[in-house]
């Protein structure tokens, strides 16, 4: 075991949890993404036949899901010490702002998004989607679970800050 990370406080239970929850609530709006790229609106309107529209879509929902996944550098070891793999800067340590920073941005950056898909789905309703009426709702579903990334982001964010405070 690396000695920069014996000396770190081991992340809490219910932070590991909520790390497992992201990846999970984009997951849908992913899958859902991916029958688009072919050519089916999934309800609303479908994207002009392109080449590029399948290796877009699917870019997209691969790229949403490992921004996901990198919440788990938030309790995991290799968010607070650069792995002994990586070339000439294995085995140091992660500057907590060098996380804390990208980390706290992007869910800043998800949680105003899911805050105008609230204020949205409130105001306008149903008529606020271009979704054909049943798929309005699966759609409201799906990207309503993608708008608690944001707020489990700052909060798994808020507890890595006060666990690397402590381990400082």
């Amino acid at each position: 075991m690396n000695t920069a990370t014996a000396h770190a406080a081991p992340a809490p239970a219910w932070t590991v949890r909520v790390a497992h929850a992201i990846p999970l609530v984009a997951l849908p709006v992913c899958v859902w993404r991916l029958p688009i790229a072919f050519g089916y609106g999934m309800g609303g309107e479908t994207l002009d036949p392109a080449w590029f529209n399948i290796p877009y879509v699917f870019g997209l929902s691969v790229l949403s899901e490992i921004a996901a996944l990198l919440s788990f550098g938030l309790v995991r070891g290799w968010g607070e010490v650069v792995p002994s793999w990586v070339p000439r800067i294995g085995g140091r340590r992660i500057p907590p702002a060098a996380v804390i920073v990208p980390a706290a941005l992007g869910g800043l950056l998800f949680t105003a998004l899911a805050i105008a898909w609230l204020v949205t789905a409130l105001t306008q309703g149903p008529s606020g989607w271009p979704y054909a009426e049943g798929w309005d709702v699966l759609a409201m579903t799906v990207s309503g679970l993608m708008n608690l990334w944001g707020p489990l982001l700052l909060v798994l964010t808020f507890a890595y800050y006060r666990r690397r405070r402590q381990d400082a």
